[in-house]
């Protein structure tokens, strides 16, 4: 019932990246992602909520080349999160965030957040300051909370509307803005983004 799935059936050719949704450790969750990526045979859009929102940019930022673009709707605050899963109650200053394993650079293809004024998995001014350093487009919708199923999006016409403006404005950047935006190569080994998480959660979950 969620918007991604409506979303999913009124897009050709879309593939879904399975998860854990009962264990978001960031580098596994980014690894699925980057794996899909790298097995695409043409470059991708990404969509993604919530949690899956920091593992798509923390995968795409290793495969830029590939990345058309990304549209990240109410990102989760990575501070309720360490490497090895959600944060628990009793332990908010004690462990390590992942907000360290995070890109903090102007991601290096479009990128669009869609964030709300009463999101109770991250305040409005934290998803804004995030989107500014991905060099994101932010949207601010008005009290819609998560802007899942709990919040009433089951079909979400207007998600499906901005993907595809997003998209349509994107086919209309010049071929030499394109190359200027998007010309990495893709991130392997000790120094990709990924590699960090990796190290950091093996550290966490003693593996």
């Amino acid at each position: 019932t969620h918007w991604q799935t409506w979303i999913e059936n009124h897009i050709p050719g879309v593939q879904r990246v399975e998860q854990d949704w009962d264990e978001p450790i960031l580098a596994r969750w980014a690894d699925n992602i980057r794996l899909a990526i790298d097995q695409c045979p043409k470059s991708i859009w990404l969509v993604a909520h919530s949690f899956g929102c920091l593992a798509s940019v923390a995968a795409a930022v290793d495969r830029a080349d590939k990345v058309n673009g990304i549209m990240l709707v109410a990102p989760a605050d990575p501070e309720r999160f360490t490497p090895s899963g959600v944060r628990p109650a009793d332990d908010w200053d004690a462990t390590e965030s992942i907000r360290g394993l995070l890109p903090t650079k102007r991601l290096k293809f479009p990128s669009i957040v869609i964030a709300s004024t009463n999101d109770p998995w991250m305040q409005l001014p934290k998803a804004k300051l995030w989107g500014e350093c991905w060099g994101s487009k932010v949207l601010a919708l008005d009290s819609v909370g998560h802007i899942n199923t709990a919040s009433g999006f089951g079909p979400w016409p207007q998600g499906l509307k901005i993907l595809r403006e997003f998209q349509s404005i994107y086919d209309l950047i010049p071929l030499g803005e394109i190359n200027s935006i998007n010309t990495s190569k893709p991130q392997r080994g000790r120094g990709s983004q990924l590699a960090k998480a990796r190290h950091i959660t093996r550290q966490h979950l003693g593996f």
